[in-house]
C-alpha cells in the first residue's frame, strides 16, 4: 500500500471523487441500517445476487427478463442443453455474481486467487470457445482479446503482466484505501487491461461487486453495483470506461465520479430491496 498511497491521494484530490466516495459511503450506510436488515440480510443479499447477474449480463449485450433469470440462479428453471450465445453470457454472469459470495475472505488477502476463481466462473458455461487451458490464467502471448476494443488495444506481454500485478496490488488496497476507490479503479483496469482472451466484463463487474461488499463499503452484500452503472446507460457506462482508458486526468475522474454514483444508485436498488424483504414480497 505505501507504494500505491501517494497515487491513490492524488486521485482524491481530482474534481468530485473525493465527494462521489462521500456518496456512496452515505448512501450504503442508510442501507446497512435498514430496518428489514437487522435479521433478513442473507434474503436481501440473494436477491442483490440475482439483480446483479441480470445487470451484469445486461451490459455485456445479453438480456434476459428478470424473472427468468432468477428462476435460473433458484434452480427453478433449467439451463437448455445447447446454450445460445445470450444464455452463455447470462450464465457465466450468473455464476461469477455467485461466486462473489464464497470470496469474501480472499478478495483482498489473495486478489490473484480471487481473480482466477471469477474468470473460471465467467467462461465455465462456455469455456470451449475459449480453450480448457485458458480458464483462469491470463493470456499468454500472442493471445489476444476482442472485446473493449473502444477502449483501444490490449496490452499484451511484459506490459500485461505488470498492470496485472497492479490490478492485484489495488485489490490488497481495500482494506486500508477508500473502497469505493479501489473497486472503480480495479473495474477500469480489469476493462482496460483485459487479462482474459473473453469474459473481461463480466469479470469486472463481479469483482467491483465483490470488493464493494467484502471490503467493507456495504458488509451487507444487499447493494447492487451493477444495477448501478446499468442504470446510467450502456453509452454512458462504455464512455466512461473510455474516458478512463485516455489516461488523462478529467478522463479517470470522469470514471470515478460515475462509479461512485453506480455504487450510490446500487445501494438505492439494495433499499428497495430490503423495502420488499420487509413486505413480503420477494418473488
Amino acid at each position: 500500500m505505501s507504494d500505491l498511497a501517494p497515487a491513490l491521494e492524488a486521485l482524491l484530490r481530482l474534481p468530485g471523487v473525493s465527494e462521489g466516495i462521500d456518496g456512496a459511503r452515505e448512501a450504503c450506510t442508510a442501507l446497512r441500517w435498514h430496518e428489514a436488515l437487522r435479521r433478513r440480510i442473507p434474503e436481501g443479499a440473494a436477491e442483490s445476487r440475482i439483480r446483479g447477474a441480470h445487470a451484469n449480463a445486461h451490459l455485456d449485450g445479453a438480456a434476459l427478463p428478470l424473472t427468468i433469470v432468477r428462476d435460473l440462479v433458484r434452480g427453478a428453471r433449467a439451463w437448455p442443453e445447447h446454450l445460445d450465445p445470450v444464455e452463455a453470457v447470462v450464465k457465466g454472469a450468473i455464476q461469477a455474481t455467485v461466486e462473489t459470495e464464497h470470496l469474501r475472505t480472499i478478495v483482498v488477502k489473495s486478489p490473484a486467487q480471487a481473480l482466477a476463481r471469477l474468470h473460471s466462473a465467467a467462461v465455465g458455461g462456455a469455456s470451449g470457445a475459449l480453450g480448457e487451458t485458458a480458464v483462469g490464467r491470463p493470456r499468454a502471448a500472442g493471445e489476444g482479446c476482442r472485446e473493449f476494443v473502444e477502449l483501444g488495444p490490449a496490452p499484451e506481454g511484459d506490459a500485461l503482466i505488470a498492470r496485472l500485478a497492479g490490478i492485484t496490488d489495488l485489490m490488497s488496497a481495500a482494506g486500508s484505501a477508500p473502497v469505493a476507490l479501489v473497486a472503480a479503479l480495479v473495474h477500469a483496469e480489469v476493462c482496460v487491461v483485459r487479462p482474459f482472451g473473453r469474459g473481461n466484463g463480466i469479470v469486472a463487474r463481479a469483482l467491483e461487486r465483490a470488493i464493494v461488499h467484502a471490503g467493507g463499503l456495504d458488509p451487507t452484500g444487499v447493494s447492487v453495483p451493477e444495477a448501478g452503472h446499468r442504470a446510467a446507460g450502456e453509452t454512458a457506462y462504455l464512455g466512461a470506461l473510455t474516458a478512463y482508458a485516455s489516461g488523462s486526468a478529467d478522463g479517470v475522474a470522469l470514471w470515478l465520479r460515475q462509479a461512485c454514483q453506480a455504487y450510490a444508485a446500487g445501494a438505492r436498488e439494495g433499499s428497495l430491496i430490503a423495502d420488499s424483504v420487509r413486505a413480503g414480497r420477494l418473488l
